[in-house]
């Protein structure tokens, strides 16, 4: 009897340490449950803080009327486009004080005069590509280690840096053998920099002196660099150009915030008055420059008349537009409809698709997907397809493999028959043009949060003005019955069950 009597003891502190062990835990969810109350109580219980970029609070909000209107307007403009009403009440609530204008000449001259004490520079930004092949790697790291690029939640963001070293040595050598094909390294920096030469002419011819930098999101010249050369060169206003013609916060905004960082970061930038022009497709410049080179390129296709036109733009994950409410989808789908608005003008009746290229791993990203939607159209009988890259104003390696080789190869399987493909616009007069008329319209808002175009759905402004809108962050309420496992039944039934072994712990207590 002896042994059974010790197995029954033992039993029974096993069983009394398991309690005490299991009283703790309840008593700590407790905490922790009050603790989430406590900091999410407003009218109920709420979601964890999601991206919005409407969050931002200024001191003068735009009438109610102005913003009513705003969005009238917008839907007669933009009948098409998705998340009017948010972004309608972002571009009313940013821009209290500004009426979204185009500068005329006598306002550049007035501008120039007041602002001539201080040099100009303009900066225009671009992603960077590798030079040559011991590049790709390092490249690689760097885009990868963005975490605009690969988003991860909060508590994996330490483990960012172990991500890229992995991505990157695993995709070098098939990313090596991409820009082997297209001569051994990418041709960015090079027609950067002459871009950047032919917008410093173009602001001459029109009466500006200007020094252009070049500044680079992952390859060199970074735009570190680039910011350290100002400083030296002593400039005292600074228009900053992305040279992406449609917002994203993968691209633009990636930039604008190391720009933020860079800013924050450094007392001597504080006396340097900046201002940003975040997007520019929707100028009638850069409208008609793309028309040119499209008009161009049909008149060589062998069936011009029946061509699908077809827009290729760079893919970015659905939950950047969903979730993060980058407003690059709608300002593609715009773009788009501007280009083709303008082409009928010319008496061009062709039709039209948009899809999205580049994408990279297991999450969902843009649609349609641009070697889905070519297979899709030569099914439907299309024999003749001219492709124009257009959220792309440089050649590189989505243009010159990715388009010209890889989806080349995709529509020839298919049975297209006749293929064509517009350059991009590296140095073409008129886009330049353009691009230097945008500096100059920028200039009178350096240094304030303003609206440099009336038809742009982002508002220029100083750059962590900018940044700071995809920063905020906005309360969402939960959906207090949505059928499927979502984050609204996670976040209700854990918060049910905290309750519930808060309550069993204090009963057992008692007990």
């Amino acid at each position: 009897t002896i042994p059974v009597v010790e197995e029954h003891e033992a039993r029974a502190a096993v069983k009394m340490a398991l309690r005490k062990v299991s009283r703790v835990a309840t008593m700590l969810a407790g905490f922790a449950l009050v603790v989430t109350l406590a900091r999410n109580w407003n009218g109920g219980l709420r979601t964890s803080p999601v991206r919005n970029m409407g969050s931002r609070k200024i001191k003068f909000p735009a009438p109610k009327k102005q913003m009513t209107q705003m969005r009238s307007n917008l839907r007669q403009r933009y009948p098409k486009m998705k998340g009017i009403e948010k972004l309608a009440g972002l571009r009313a609530s940013i821009s209290p004080q500004i009426e979204p204008k185009t500068v005329s000449i006598s306002e550049r001259v007035d501008a120039k005069s007041e602002s001539s004490q201080g040099k100009l520079g303009v900066l225009i930004l671009n992603l960077g590509g590798p030079e040559n092949l011991d590049d790709v790697e390092p490249f690689l790291y760097n885009l990868f280690a963005d975490p605009d690029i690969i988003r991860l939640p909060a508590p994996l963001k330490g483990l960012q840096p172990l991500l890229a070293s992995i991505l990157s040595s695993t995709r070098a050598p098939k990313s090596k053998e991409a820009y082997k094909s297209i001569g051994g390294g990418s041709p960015l920096r090079k027609i950067t920099e002459e871009q950047a030469k032919a917008l410093e002419e173009s602001l001459k011819e029109k009466g500006q002196d200007a020094k252009v930098y070049v500044g680079m999101r992952y390859w060199k010249p970074f735009t570190e660099d680039s910011i350290e050369q100002i400083k030296k060169d002593g400039i005292q206003q600074l228009v900053i150009l992305p040279l992406y013609p449609q917002f994203s916060i993968s691209t633009s905004g990636s930039s604008l915030r190391l720009l933020a960082d860079i800013f924050k970061n450094d007392k001597q930038l504080k006396d340097l008055q900046h201002t940003v022009i975040p997007s520019w497709y929707q100028r009638p410049g850069y409208v008609n420059a793309m028309c040119d080179l499209i008009e161009n390129e049909l008149e060589k296709m062998k069936n011009p008349d029946a061509t699908e036109i077809f827009f290729s733009a760079h893919g970015v994950p659905k939950s950047y537009v969903e979730e993060a409410f980058d407003p690059y989808q709608d300002e593609m789908e715009h773009c788009v409809q501007l280009i083709m608005k303008e082409l009928r003008r010319r008496g061009i009746r062709n039709h039209e698709t948009l899809a999205y290229q580049s994408r990279v791993g297991p999450v969902e990203w843009l649609k349609p997907y641009t070697d889905e939607a070519i297979e899709e159209l030569a099914q439907k009988g299309v024999n003749d397809l001219l492709v124009i890259p257009i959220s792309f104003v440089n050649e590189h390696i989505e243009t010159l493999e990715e388009i010209d080789m890889e989806y080349r190869e995709v529509a020839e399987e298919n049975g297209i028959k006749n293929w064509g493909r517009v350059p991009a616009l590296n140095s073409y007069k008129g886009f330049i043009d353009d691009l230097a008329d945008a500096v100059l319209d920028a200039k009178p808002y350096i240094g304030t949060l303003g609206v440099t175009n009336a038809e742009s759905l982002v508002p220029g402004g100083v750059v962590d003005d900018l940044i700071s809108m995809y920063d905020n962050t906005d309360e969402k309420p939960i959906v207090l019955w949505e059928w499927g496992w979502n984050r609204n039944a996670e976040t209700i039934n854990g918060r049910i069950a905290m309750i519930a072994l808060a309550l069993l712990s204090c009963f057992d207590l008692i007990k």
